[in-house]
């Protein structure tokens, strides 16, 4: 096991863990439809002969390398070695076009790229040619077409390059407080800022997940890294801290496929975004519709005690125990299958999670953890613990991290979690950290136990015109909890009251459409009067658990879903409100007239 006290860098935590784990599988991707596995040994044997091909092709320490492909073997591959050759990897998003890219590497001063697939060379080298520091590309699958501008070498070449080279000081030696990656965050509100993280950072943020996950018994653990491993909290949970604890790591094929990987690799430990739950909790809810009758009536028992033995279990009587128990059996265990059968935990962040949403599948016996955090802080500050979990908290600090409130509620954290700053952006990081302390811009509280919730976003804010301040993020929450709602964005800054920008569910859509002789076109259906009507009487049964404030005054229905494709989303799922607002500023304007 990582002594996450002394282990002076990612790299030397890897290779100590190879020379331990040798011939045992780590990593587990898919080919010729069936998962095979690679071992530490083969693993650490391609770190090497990449890192040593990219001090080959000139890559100096301190140097930057953009990192671009989607979750496979390669990924980790790739980041290691750029840190076993003394650089810096800055990841970044799959679906990135060639202006992100132009970005991240101008404000990088990237020396370099590794690429993946064709698909994505065609965004990224356009990109590179136009830099003034990119002196090189590394494509692991040949490009469509080369381009001029930038030396561009296949993942096999590079890797010869390398054979011939001396293999000392590889892995080079990095401390604590070297940096190991540059994660540009994903631009809710503007252009992304280089977060810097250090090797100590990340390493600090593995021993509190340590901590927190000791009461699972950890041991073979396996993982399922869906998430984009370009954000920091896939890239920390879902890469290093597994590595940091011998585990295994199965890479999902895609979202579609989630629920066909589940079952194959039968993961111990998952992280997701609420997004996720929120679409599986939908799933879930319309298959036992559409099964009805008898198997629909032992689920909504199983939830209802559910829910009561999570929320109250003293107040469970001696019958409702017993069958509580006989519901593991005939239920529950047939739920937890769908996720591979030995799931120990589901850990949520990136995100706010809707406590219904969390509570439901705890009910069902699928445990989910709710944390909290930020790229700025490695990025996981808080987690709820295994048997002792409040679901409308984000869980106390993690092992090593102090958090206080400021005069103005905002929640300040402070530890060596915290990043070193942002990459040449002193005016940001004085801003960001003062006086040792991490400015969250999260508005939060703590309960006697040092429990945090977070009530919402600074910036996010609505402050009525009347004064009264209302959290967009919960309303959003409540809305969306409603089978026919997808997604929800609701608005009233220095407004009389607030409105909504609504996405309707697709199934919702495509039942309604067909049931009514109408088109299954959401934007034709936007403006239909009876398709409105629907919406709006879901509007009002939400309208009737709300304050007088807090109540949707009049809604529009958006063209299409948010979504990455349409940048009305980040890659982590989390919506972009000031993109939203400008694609839909004179119909969201309408609603105020």
């Amino acid at each position: 096991m990582t002594n996450y006290e002394t282990c002076p860098s990612l790299t030397r935590m890897f290779f100590d863990q190879a020379e331990r784990l040798a011939e045992k599988p780590l990593l587990w991707a898919k080919r010729d439809g069936t998962y095979r596995p690679i071992t530490w040994r083969e693993v650490a044997e391609q770190i090497r002969g990449l890192a040593a091909g990219l001090k080959a092709l000139g890559l100096e320490r301190g140097e930057r390398v953009v990192l671009v492909s989607e979750n496979r073997p390669e990924w980790l591959v790739a980041d290691l070695a750029i840190m076993a050759a003394g650089g810096i990897t800055v990841p970044a998003y799959t679906t990135n076009t060639s202006a992100d890219h132009t970005h991240i590497l101008g404000d990088s001063g990237a020396a370099g790229a590794i690429v993946s697939t064709a698909a994505l060379a065609k965004r990224l080298l356009p990109a590179a040619a136009e830099s003034e520091s990119c002196r090189w590309t590394v494509a692991l699958e040949p490009p469509a077409e080369g381009i001029e501008g930038c030396d561009l070498v296949s993942w096999a070449d590079c890797l010869t390059r390398g054979q011939g080279a001396a293999d000392s000081g590889i892995p080079a030696t990095a401390g604590r407080d070297d940096l190991a990656c540059f994660i540009y965050t994903s631009g809710t509100g503007g252009a992304p800022k280089g977060v810097m993280l250090s090797h100590g950072n990340i390493l600090a943020n593995c021993k509190g997940a340590y901590h927190l996950l000791e009461s699972f018994g950890l041991g073979a653990e396996v993982f399922l890294s869906f998430l984009p491993l370009s954000h920091s909290y896939e890239h920390t949970a879902g890469q290093f801290f597994p590595l940091s604890i011998g585990a295994e790591i199965y890479y999902a094929e895609s979202i579609e496929k989630l629920i066909d990987n589940l079952g194959e690799s039968r993961p111990t430990v998952m992280t997701a975004v609420p997004r996720l739950y929120e679409t599986m909790h939908q799933r879930i809810r319309r298959g036992v519709e559409k099964q009805g009758g008898f198997k629909k009536t032992l689920f909504d028992q199983t939830l209802a005690l559910g829910l009561k033995a999570a929320e109250a279990p003293e107040s469970l009587g001696a019958f409702e125990r017993l069958k509580n128990r006989l519901l593991d059996r005939l239920v529950r265990k047939k739920i937890l299958q769908r996720f591979g059968g030995r799931l120990k935990g589901m850990v949520s962040g990136g995100a706010a999670l809707n406590p219904e949403i969390g509570l439901f599948f705890t009910a069902l016996g699928v445990p989910v953890l709710q944390g909290y955090g930020q790229t700025e802080a490695s990025p996981v500050v808080s987690a709820n613990p295994p048997g002792k979990v409040k679901m409308r908290s984000v869980g106390p600090p993690m092992e090593g991290v102090e958090v206080k409130i400021a005069e103005d509620g905002e929640l300040l954290v402070r530890g060596d979690l915290v990043m070193k700053g942002y990459w040449q952006n002193p005016g940001a990081t004085a801003e960001a950290i003062r006086d040792g302390w991490l400015h969250t811009g999260d508005i939060a509280e703590l309960d006697h136990e040092g429990y945090i919730t977070i009530t919402d976003r600074k910036k996010d804010i609505i402050v009525l015109s009347g004064g009264d301040n209302v959290s967009p993020a919960r309303l959003e929450g409540m809305l969306t909890l409603q089978p026919e709602i997808g997604q929800a964005m609701v608005i009233g800054d220095k407004r009389p009251h607030l409105v909504t920008l609504i996405v309707p569910d697709p199934d919702f859509v495509t039942n309604w459409a067909r049931e009514h002789g109408k088109a299954d076109d959401l934007a034709t259906l936007a403006e239909d009067a009876d398709f409105r009507a629907s919406i709006g009487k879901v509007v009002e049964e939400v309208n009737a658990g709300l304050s007088n404030l807090e109540r949707i005054r009049r809604f529009a229905i958006a063209d299409e879903a948010f979504s990455v494709e349409n940048e009305m989303m980040t890659p982590t799922l989390k919506i972009r409100r000031h993109i939203i607002k400008a694609t839909y500023g004179e119909r969201l304007e309408a609603l105020y007239r």
